[in-house]
């Protein structure tokens, strides 16, 4: 998938920073596609770009309107509607994430018809997926998996591919979601495909390869979570991986969005995920766990990571703050 370069990021009228993950995502490992950020009024997110309307993001070169923002169910409120059909009418190309597709939109899919744009749905692929088999595919397979939704788990596997390249390794990230697909330019938004074919979607994903070549598999979701469990675990058994990262933000609570399931424990999330990755390969263990300190001061953050790291027996780094580096030394153990 290729869209038009640069993309003017919008943000809507987000209700606080992580709902706009996705132009998050997108600004912190494609600066150079992007050319700003525009809000509506009561957004409540920045992702550090500039504020840009449409037309002074046109005036900068932009060719495509990224909708930046993600919320529960993947809808498009009827807000955004008049700055997107602003968008298309001044010759910007619109793309999407969520769930319901523009064309479903009279407006836009007007808007656009009429003024010759296009029209881009992220989240989901033209590809004809079959089930899931479960027989053992050559290459290494790493999956990153989650306390919760929305905690490091794009970012941990961005960041292992970083390092993994760096030391002259074979690695490549594979976008399971629709802020992965728009920084690599390929993938499958794995929670639009049907429930009985996200295995076999991840099987074609991540297909047949050198022995000494690793995938590393955005996870989705979390087993702990009641809304999104079902696509974690599909995706954890098509992935079939030799190694799991757990992820986890630790000054959190409740599950996002559900505050009346809280936030498991380390170790029954690393035994639960690890029972059930075996299924399809039982040589399957944890590397380590990649946490989220940002909410967390520079010495909070080095106390956590070396009282988990102690307690688990495992490495805990936060990659975005020291990279993914620290994890290579034990892919062998």
């Amino acid at each position: 998938m290729e869209l038009e370069k640069p993309y003017l990021l919008f943000l809507g009228d987000a209700p606080d920073q992580l709902a706009a993950k996705t132009a998050t995502g997108i600004a912190d490992w494609r600066p150079e596609w992007c050319v700003g950020q525009f809000r509506l009024p009561g957004c409540k997110a920045d992702i550090g770009l500039n504020d840009v309307s449409i037309d002074e993001a046109i005036a900068l070169g932009a060719k495509t309107l990224v909708i930046g923002v993600v919320n529960s169910g993947g809808f498009l409120p009827d807000s955004w509607t008049d700055a997107i059909c602003d968008g298309l009418a001044k010759g910007l190309d619109v793309a999407s994430g969520l769930h319901g597709r523009l064309q479903n939109f009279p407006a836009i899919s007007q808007a656009a018809e009429k003024h010759g744009r296009a029209l881009h749905n992220v989240r989901h692929s033209e590809h004809v997926f079959t089930t899931g088999k479960g027989h053992k595919r050559p290459g290494m397979r790493l999956l990153t998996v989650g306390t919760d939704c929305s905690c490091g788990k794009k970012y941990t596997a961005l960041a292992i591919e970083k390092a993994m390249r760096a030391r002259g390794m074979k690695a490549d990230f594979r976008a399971t979601g629709q802020t992965g697909v728009l920084i690599a330019e390929r993938g499958a938004a794995i929670d639009a495909v049907i429930a009985d074919f996200i295995s076999g979607a991840v099987e074609w994903l991540s297909p047949d390869n050198e022995p000494d070549h690793w995938d590393l598999i955005e996870g989705q979701g979390s087993l702990f979570h009641a809304s999104y469990a079902g696509v974690s675990l599909g995706l954890m058994h098509g992935a079939q991986p030799d190694r799991l990262v757990l992820c986890h933000e630790p000054t959190r609570t409740h599950m996002r969005g559900l505050p009346h399931y809280p936030i498991p424990e380390l170790e029954d999330c690393i035994a639960l995920n690890l029972a059930n990755a075996m299924l399809t390969n039982p040589e399957c263990r944890m590397l380590g766990v990649s946490v989220n300190t940002s909410a967390l001061s520079p010495e909070e953050a080095d106390r956590y990571l070396s009282e988990t790291s102690a307690r688990l027996s495992l490495p805990c780094l936060d990659v975005m703050r020291g990279g993914a580096d620290g994890f290579l030394d034990y892919l062998a153990g």
